[in-house]
């Protein structure tokens, strides 16, 4: 069996990854606050993560893998949505089911165009209120947890305006001194700690970085009967309590993006050890760096805000959007450029390309079993995605009509196809399916010169060994924006979508 090793964030280093049962191999990975669209760091750790569940159902089986993440659904921002959408007058709660409907479907809609397989299950926060209810008890239960009474104390700000009948309920806080491995994962000193808790904001706070398990809710807002009042759970106490319901006390992975090792998965880890009463939540823990674009930090206010679904409405192919993500490794921070866009699109264009023509591989299924062992390896080392893009790079020049390739008998082509197919497919890139789309494009007429010059050109090349004009040829048709396809007995021209047959005159 493949043995796989995982930079683990709890402990700061790379260690082989060994799950708590093989017949049921467990990842929990935090997922999005459903209200907007999702923007290109949104999806980093959604093709991140799938990549590691491919991987995992590779190694241990597609059935004996179980993959949750969430949807948020429940949560101020959603609120703050609904009411800016409606005012305080409207229908709140409705609009509130009508935002988090429709951003649950565009994120699954967006994350299926980047190629990332759906988890095993997708819970939402508000089919889980019961358990998170349980969970709290159990947490004041236990003393790590406090209630606070609301009307007693000055409310926060968020409260001022609202029906004071409506805050007659109670704050359930986690006391963070209680649990004495705080800060652990994210290694970060109390001071900061203090300062990252301080946006939090809940009456009767014993220490600064206690944070909210339960608050009250006003009628207009979503709120659930408690043992402290109708209201609702606070954000980290979600993930605690979907995951304990599918997947147990504790599983094997816990993944998200680095800015929520803290507080998000700190706070987590404290609920469910003191709920639990376990040493740890997960065995390993994995966070992915930041995206930035252009080399600055992605904001509205810099102008270089974009969406998923703004990329691929202006015609940045889902896979392309993929294969630009893992070219970074998941730890490294990851710049989104458009050179580095236009060059994973020709990069694509080549390998669907030199596939498109080869009917008895894109007639069949794929075989992961074929996988090439060196990019089942690099995945297997830490999700090193950048060197398995680095082997398809070169796995692709060798078939793309290289002098040793087009000497391999015909079986032995078809088997270095199959292998480069299946291992793009472990990657999450279909390439059979676009080489079909391919494949069904008509090619130009008036590229028939230059394919007959091309035929010529080869079959002198074959008889002398001396390959340069080809080369030459095939140079100036790229350049043009025109894509090469041979076999051993054929050549086609088909132009791509930056054709510009100008560029061609000189070849005649």
């Amino acid at each position: 069996m493949t043995k796989i090793t995982l930079h683990n964030t709890k402990t700061r280093k790379k260690e082989v990854f060994t799950p708590i049962d093989e017949e049921n191999v467990r990842m929990y990975v935090c997922g999005p606050t459903v209200y907007d669209r999702a923007h290109i760091g949104n999806a980093r750790p959604v093709v991140v993560f799938d990549v590691l569940y491919r991987l995992l159902r590779h190694v241990y089986g597609e059935d004996h893998v179980t993959y949750v993440r969430n949807f948020t659904d429940v949560d101020d921002k959603i609120n703050a949505r609904a009411i800016e959408n409606v005012g305080k007058d409207g229908d709140v709660n409705a609009e509130i089911a009508r935002i988090t409907d429709m951003t649950t479907q565009w994120f699954l809609d967006d994350m299926g165009a980047l190629g990332a397989l759906e988890p095993n299950a997708m819970p939402r926060a508000t089919q889980y209120i019961p358990q998170m209810v349980a969970m709290i008890q159990t947490l004041i239960e236990k003393r790590f947890a406090y209630v606070v009474r609301s009307e007693s104390n000055n409310p926060p700000e968020e409260y001022v305006l609202a029906d004071r009948e409506a805050l007659l309920g109670e704050h359930a806080l986690f006391e963070v001194e209680k649990y004495e491995r705080y800060g652990q994962l994210s290694g970060q000193s109390t001071e900061d700690m203090i300062a990252g808790a301080r946006g939090e904001k809940a009456p009767g706070k014993r220490s600064p970085m206690d944070f909210v398990l339960w608050k009250p809710s006003t009628p207009d807002l979503p709120g659930w009967d408690s043992p402290w009042g109708r209201g609702r759970p606070g954000w980290h106490i979600e993930c605690s309590a979907m995951s304990k319901a599918l997947l147990g006390d504790r599983f094997d992975i816990h993944g998200g993006g680095r800015d929520l090792m803290f507080p998000h998965h700190e706070n987590e880890i404290a609920q469910s050890c003191c709920a639990n009463g376990t040493d740890e939540m997960a065995q390993v823990w994995m966070h992915n760096e930041m995206l930035q674009v252009e080399g600055k930090k992605m904001s509205k206010s810099l102008g270089n805000f974009f969406t998923v679904r703004d990329l691929l409405d202006q015609g940045v192919p889902g896979e392309v959007i993929r294969f630009v993500f893992l070219s970074t490794h998941y730890r490294k921070p990851m710049d989104w450029t458009e050179q580095k866009r236009r060059e994973a699109s020709r990069e694509l264009d080549s390998w669907v390309t030199s596939l498109s023509v080869d009917h008895e591989l894109l007639d069949n299924p794929i075989d992961l079993g074929q996988c090439d062992q060196q990019i089942v390896a690099a995945l297997a080392d830490d999700l090193n995605t950048s060197f398995a893009i680095t082997k398809l790079k070169a796995t692709a020049k060798f078939i793309d009509n290289s002098r040793e390739f087009l000497h391999l008998s015909e079986p032995r082509q078809l088997e270095v196809r199959r292998i480069f197919v299946a291992s793009a497919f472990l990657l999450g890139f279909d390439l059979v399916e676009l080489a079909k789309q391919m494949r069904n494009r008509p090619a130009a007429k008036d590229l028939e010169y230059y394919t007959l010059s091309m035929v010529y050109e080869r079959s002198q090349a074959m008889e002398t060994k001396d390959f340069t004009e080809v080369d030459r040829l095939k140079a100036a048709l790229l350049n043009a924006g025109v894509e090469v396809r041979m076999t051993k007995d054929d050549v086609e021209l088909v132009p791509g979508p930056d054709f510009d047959p100008s560029k061609l005159e000189a070849l005649k």
